[in-house]
């Protein structure tokens, strides 16, 4: 059962309702504070009051009910699934606890940072958590465990910084043996490391997690969530250079991807393996993975960009300008569609990058790459995208004989290049 004062202290913040407005008239202002931090405990009376002033009865007559709803409402939101079934059954739930005072309530306004998340309202998953940080101390195990896995999944998703992440997964994953959770939940954290490693280029990492990931995926023959692990470990294993490893892993993820006819996993696939042979250096090769995700009719238009954006660069290595047109006017065309360009920005700037050195509007080109693209690049430090086009902004300067500038951004490409080795 969760602590009266903790329950008191958690719908008084819910509220928005300071410590004296809630004490004003019951209790002195620091005996409040001493009920919420559990340093005191309060008489029944007094309780009875501060819980009327808040509205809520202390009542649990419906905490079997509650358990079972919020049950479902976890799993949902485990599964990711239809999000208008999901905002259905946290307001039932809410509208529950609200009334009682249920052993359950913590745990349900933790699962909350991971429901705002889903429905993309980080600033509403950030409030939670600041909410929530004053009862953290309190927290038992299980708790915890999704206290920072969650709070991880908030620092990913909102700001992209998958350091302070992978401190909140590891503190999680600690909190594992002193817990009773399901094989699914431990796999789930571990597949999450392991992509988070594999963010931050802490290779041996994302294999060892999506390895251990794979291992519980196997048992409980849930095969798609196999497939995933698989691509971890193919990009893994390409960037170490085990090249057969990781067509092999890419292969058992296609193959996966296939059995059980999910379009998303085999054009992830496809991408990785088209990437793969990128950068083995063999572009006929990548070409035809990527052709693979273009000629599909249920690829979505902005889906197919990144293929596109792929096939254009690979055209253009082995000289065949007349495919690299065709690419590139099948990339402007498809945007035109996109009511928001802002999450394809990188394809955008590849395809129009293309598209100047093609008609040969250097000028355009050299501005585009300079003032946008090259920036843009280094902001979100992709580092491997930043070393390709700095140095082809440098062959184009080194074709019109200026070699000052040319020395200058072969410089700048070996500099990314190292910053890949270095990550």
């Amino acid at each position: 059962m969760i602590e009266i004062g903790s329950f008191i202290k958690l719908q008084r913040t819910k509220q928005e309702k300071t410590l004296g407005e809630l004490a004003d008239g019951v209790v002195s202002v620091s005996y409040l504070s001493k009920i919420e931090n559990l340093k005191t405990q309060a008489s029944p009376e007094i309780i009875k009051m501060l819980c009327d002033r808040l509205g809520i009865q202390v009542d649990n007559r419906e905490e079997e009910l509650i358990k079972e709803k919020l049950n479902d409402w976890y799993s949902m939101l485990f599964e990711v699934n239809n999000k208008e079934d999901i905002i259905i059954a946290y307001e039932e739930i809410q509208e529950m606890l609200d009334r009682n005072l249920s052993e359950n309530l913590l745990l349900f306004e933790i699962h909350k940072i991971r429901y705002f998340l889903i429905l993309g309202d980080y600033d509403e998953a950030a409030k939670k958590i600041n909410e929530l940080k004053g009862l953290s101390n309190n927290f038992d195990s299980l708790q915890q465990f999704y206290w920072f896995k969650f709070r991880g999944n908030f620092y990913t998703l909102k700001d992209g910084d998958y350091n302070q992440s992978i401190k909140m997964y590891n503190v999680a994953e600690e909190r594992i043996s002193h817990i009773d959770i399901s094989e699914d939940e431990i796999a789930d954290l571990h597949y999450i490391i392991s992509v988070t490693h594999s963010k931050l280029r802490n290779t041996l990492e994302a294999i060892e997690y999506a390895n251990k990931a794979l291992n519980i995926y196997m048992k409980l023959y849930n095969f798609l969530r196999c497939a995933q692990c698989h691509n971890i470990l193919g990009i893994s294993y390409r960037r170490i250079k085990m090249y057969d490893k990781a067509i092999k892993n890419y292969n058992l993820a296609l193959h996966l991807g296939k059995l059980n006819n999910n379009g998303q996993l085999i054009q992830l696939t496809n991408q990785n393996l088209g990437h793969l042979y990128s950068v083995k250096g063999d572009s006929n090769e990548a070409i035809k993975y990527y052709l693979e995700i273009i000629n599909n009719i249920e690829v979505q238009p902005g889906d197919k960009l990144a293929s596109i954006a792929s096939l254009v660069k690979e055209y253009y290595i082995i000289g065949n300008y007349e495919e690299t047109r065709k690419s590139v006017d099948y990339g402007l065309a498809l945007m035109k569609e996109l009511s928001n360009i802002e999450p394809y920005k990188l394809f955008y700037y590849v395809i129009h990058t293309y598209n100047f050195l093609l008609n040969e509007e250097f000028e355009s080109f050299e501005r585009l790459v300079i003032e946008e693209f090259l920036p843009y690049l280094k902001k979100n430090k992709d580092f491997a995208s930043l070393a390709t086009h700095v140095k082809l902004l440098a062959e184009q300067y080194e074709k019109q004989h200026k070699y000052k500038a040319a020395t200058k951004y072969f410089k700048e490409a070996n500099f990314a290049y190292e910053q890949i080795t270095n990550i």
